[in-house]
């Protein structure tokens, strides 16, 4: 057994409320400061508008809204992560993006029926390291297929 190779998965973890959530850094493009962000009319109320990001309109969407989690005022530590999905790129506002991280991936366990805040349909799974517990998010779950187009209609 000494020779089995770990196998990790490299994940970018971030802060909504007092819970750490981890995304696989495949699927995240860049890590934005937060900036001025323009309205959309006729949005679902998480999606918070448009950035230009170094030219490409990008949908912003404040997680803390998706997830049913209470608003809270943007400060310095507010971040936008720019994920990949589906050929699309989205924004997702969060409190603070805390680090990269390698989990091992047998310290990642199936989502238990409720993870806090948050739906388990978003949930890949948990993994708990050290004394932290970070809720893997499935972002191909967060936003379903209908709002996905909706998104590319705003970025249009």
């Amino acid at each position: 057994m000494e020779n089995e190779t770990m196998v990790e998965q490299k994940v970018i973890v971030f802060q909504l409320k007092d819970e750490e959530f981890a995304v696989s850094v495949n699927q995240v493009g860049s890590i934005e400061r937060l900036v001025k962000i323009t309205r959309v009319p006729q949005t679902a109320d998480f999606v918070k508008g448009v950035i230009n990001l170094r030219g490409v309109v990008t949908p912003i969407i404040d997680l803390r809204v998706r997830f049913g989690i209470e608003e809270s005022e943007y400060d310095e530590s507010t971040r936008i992560i720019i994920v990949h999905l589906d050929g699309l790129e989205v924004g997702l506002i969060v409190d603070a993006a805390n680090d990269v991280l390698d989990i091992p991936v047998d310290a990642i366990e199936p989502a238990p029926e409720v993870v806090g805040a948050v739906h388990v349909d978003y949930i890949e799974g948990v993994a708990k390291l050290d004394n932290r517990l970070l809720i893997l998010l499935d972002l191909q779950k967060v936003l379903t297929n209908e709002e996905l187009k909706e998104l590319k209609t705003v970025e249009g």
